[in-house]
């Protein structure tokens, strides 16, 4: 996909999570006549719980975890679990002591923060037989890619960090060891990924230690350390030293390990198609596709809204080219120019510009960062690093040179990833200073929905003409459906490469190479499309449920501010809460 966030608690697993909850709820399954204060020690509970369970969650999620009663946290990435009986005891077990909380008289905070969880852990329950058809090592947002970025950007405020931090690198291998664990259970069910994948993710790793002296991981390491003014020369000197080592040691040993147990692998996967050539695989598809887009609508419901949609794109296009048939002359370049090309200045321009019709921004302090020239052909076009809960005043955002140049394309990734997309979104619900629980809870088709929504939202606010700016913004919309139309196409009705070249090709996408290569993103990350796609549309359908309910009372920036105050959460969730006064 184009563009996507970098989430805090990626090395965990559904087993982790749920055994976490299960010791919660033991603890909470004693209260009597529970209130308020008795939910908060709840959620409490569970959020120390899930967060000290993994260094990078807990180190990303926390800037001062001590003021969230979490002390002396193992360093440790946490580590992969085949079994699914436990975890489907231990959810029906957390959601049995969360309805002890049910029909009581919740402040409406809490009683939002029970709704969210509450639907959370009844789509987690739906994947407790389907542990095993889960995929980590997916080619762009997969762990392998995720884990040198999240290290590189891994906080070095004193020497305890450090000392945490090399610790981490330490237990690399470990962690390793027990990804390739699953990928052996994997295959012994005849679930492992194909050849084609396979070769994927053995290339990405390859380059990943190709880089040996010049990787990030050590030129990162010695910029955080250049911000600690109390180190020493001699400390600095010994800490660049170990770090190389462990980098070497571990974490190159870690990736060749994987290299080679993929190549072990390789060849004993029993399909190169979609999820649906897998035992029930469709019906793992259906529960891949509500907890990817936190939308409750069946396969047929979403495919009836994505081509509706479709076609309203095609009728504005055609609307444009009838009144104006020379911008037709933006849409054949690759990403017409803008004035500004500075992407800082072009944040300042979206704040701006946004300002009219979305709530105020935080005050904070972004900052623009650059892939790796080894890594771009490896990772997304750009990402932002969602910032500790409590702390979101430095931002970053990466930029894919490989893949993002300038333009409109340059204008409108910014748009997704910054104002008014992922880094407003985040730092304005940190502003509401909700149950810090949620924070912990993974909603991608709220997070990329409202990102892709504000995407679309900011071809109107760029330089572009008005008619320009339609064209491409409905433009953009319609390859965002072929995208979807394709996820849903290759997993759940078992196109095979062919027929989505042949679907392509319907549309004037005729390159089949570039087919290939979408073909094979897709039959990696089943749903990732539609997290996006299918998040945007939602945000549409409760806009247009707003202009109903809301009459002439409606203004974009009452349902901007809505949907941003009730954050992270399924859409019926949200629906049930912007719509229940």
């Amino acid at each position: 996909m184009r563009k996507r966030t970098f989430y805090k608690h990626f090395v965990f697993t559904l087993l982790t999570f749920a055994l976490l909850f299960l010791t919660g709820c033991q603890n909470a399954a004693q209260v009597s006549s529970p209130t308020d204060s008795d939910f908060e020690a709840f959620t409490e509970a569970l959020f120390q719980q899930e967060v000290s369970a993994n260094t990078i969650g807990l180190h990303y999620t926390l800037e001062n975890p001590e003021d969230y009663g979490i002390l002396d946290a193992q360093v440790t990435y946490g580590s992969y679990s085949t079994s699914s009986v436990e975890s489907s005891a231990a959810l029906e077990n957390c959601l049995a002591a969360l309805r002890k909380y049910e029909g009581t008289s919740l402040s409406e905070e809490n009683q939002l923060t029970y709704d969210v969880l509450e639907d959370y852990l009844e789509t987690a329950m739906l994947s407790a037989e389907y542990t095993l058809y889960d995929e980590p090592l997916s080619t762009l947002t997969g762990v392998q890619a995720q884990l040198p970025i999240l290290l590189s950007e891994f906080r070095l405020e004193n020497t305890e960090d450090i000392d945490i931090y090399l610790t981490l690198l330490s237990a690399t291998e470990e962690y390793f060891d027990s990804l390739i664990n699953f990928q052996r259970t994997k295959s012994d069910a005849g679930l492992f990924m194909s050849d084609t994948n396979a070769d994927c993710i053995i290339e990405e790793c390859t380059s990943f230690i190709g880089m040996g002296k010049d990787n990030y991981l050590l030129s990162s390491f010695e910029e955080r350390l250049d911000e600690i003014d109390s180190l020493t020369e001699s400390d600095r000197s010994l800490y660049i030293k170990k770090n190389c080592e462990l980098v070497e040691a571990s974490v190159f040993t870690a990736y060749q390990n994987l290299i080679d147990a993929m190549q072990e692998l390789r060849g004993t996967g029993t399909n190169d198609y979609g999820l649906s050539y897998y035992p029930n695989g469709d019906k793992y598809y259906e529960y891949v596709v509500r907890r990817e887009t936190g939308s409750s609508r069946s396969i047929s419901e979403l495919l009836q809204l994505t081509e509706t949609q479709m076609l309203t794109d095609l009728q504005a296009i055609q609307d444009v080219l009838s009144e104006n048939p020379d911008a037709a002359e933006v849409s054949s370049q690759e990403s017409p120019l803008l004035v500004e090309a500075n992407p800082l200045n072009i944040l300042d321009d979206l704040k701006t510009k946004m300002s009219s019709i979305f709530p105020d921004n935080p005050n904070v302090n972004n900052t623009i960062k650059y892939v790796s020239e080894d890594m771009q052909d490896y990772v997304s076009p750009a990402f932002y690093i969602i910032p500790a809960i409590d702390d979101t005043s430095e931002n970053v955002i990466y930029i894919n040179q490989g893949s993002t140049t300038d333009g409109i394309d340059l204008y409108t990734t910014l748009a997704h990833e910054g104002y008014p997309g992922h880094l407003y979104q985040t730092t304005y619900y940190a502003g509401l200073d909700t149950d810090p629980l949620r924070s912990a809870l993974n909603f991608g088709g709220y997070v990329e929905g409202w990102a892709t929504y504000a995407e679309m939202c900011s071809y109107y606010l760029s330089p572009l003409a008005s008619d320009e700016a339609a064209l491409l913004q409905h433009n953009a919309s319609f390859i965002l459906g072929l995208y979807a139309l394709s996820d849903i196409g290759i997993h759940y009705q078992g196109w095979t490469l062919m027929d989505t070249v042949s679907f392509f090709s319907n549309y004037g996408i005729t390159d089949t190479d570039t087919v290939t290569q979408i073909y094979n993103l897709i039959v990696s990350d089943p749903g990732n499309y539609l997290k996006y796609y299918i998040g945007y549309l939602e945000f549409l359908e409760l806009k247009k449920e707003a202009i109903s309910e809301w009459g002439d009372s409606f203004t974009q920036l009452r349902f901007h501010e809505a949907v941003l105050s009730v954050g992270p959460a399924s859409f019926n969730v949200i629906r049930n809460h912007i719509f229940s006064e």
